[in-house]
């Protein structure tokens, strides 16, 4: 009795189907949600800004509702050539950050050593602060980062 061809054939076709398929998914771009803090360390990176260290629940200020939200890191990198300290407050939605952002500022009142070059990146669901200026490449790469970051910033 001679092996049917066409029988033999099924389970491989299946198996390439299903193969195919689960490259697809991998394939697939994550969805945009916004990213904890070592992600946006790693989108940071990739445009050539280090942070070098960093302590969470570090507000700056007497804000109890701000710790959890705050790190504190160092950052150079590009034209920004020493390290600066930069504080990111990460809120949990868009929501949260359209009626906090605003507290970040009064926050930084307490820490910033020059409020007239202090400088605040606003990309919801993060609100990245620090002492300025900000040199152009650093400023850029900064925003660039933390937009890749927020993804959609819901």
């Amino acid at each position: 009795m001679r092996p049917r061809r066409g029988l033999a054939t099924i389970p491989a076709i299946a198996a390439a189907v299903l193969l195919a398929g689960c490259s697809a998914l991998m394939d697939a771009a994550p969805t945009p949600t916004p990213q904890p803090f070592p992600g946006i360390v790693g989108e940071l990176g990739r445009v050539g800004v280090d942070a070098i260290s960093w302590s969470a629940g570090d507000a700056g200020c007497d804000d109890a509702t701000l710790t959890p939200t705050a790190i504190r890191f160092d950052a150079e990198g590009l034209d920004q050539a020493n390290p600066i300290q930069l504080r990111i407050y990460i809120f949990r939605d868009r929501a949260t950050w359209d009626r906090r952002s605003s507290d970040v500022e009064s926050c930084a009142g307490e820490w910033a050593t020059d409020p007239g070059t202090f400088e605040i990146l606003r990309i919801s669901p993060y609100v990245v602060a620090g002492q300025g200026p900000w040199p152009p490449q650093f400023k850029a790469a900064l925003r660039a980062g933390i937009t890749a970051a927020a993804g959609t910033g819901d």
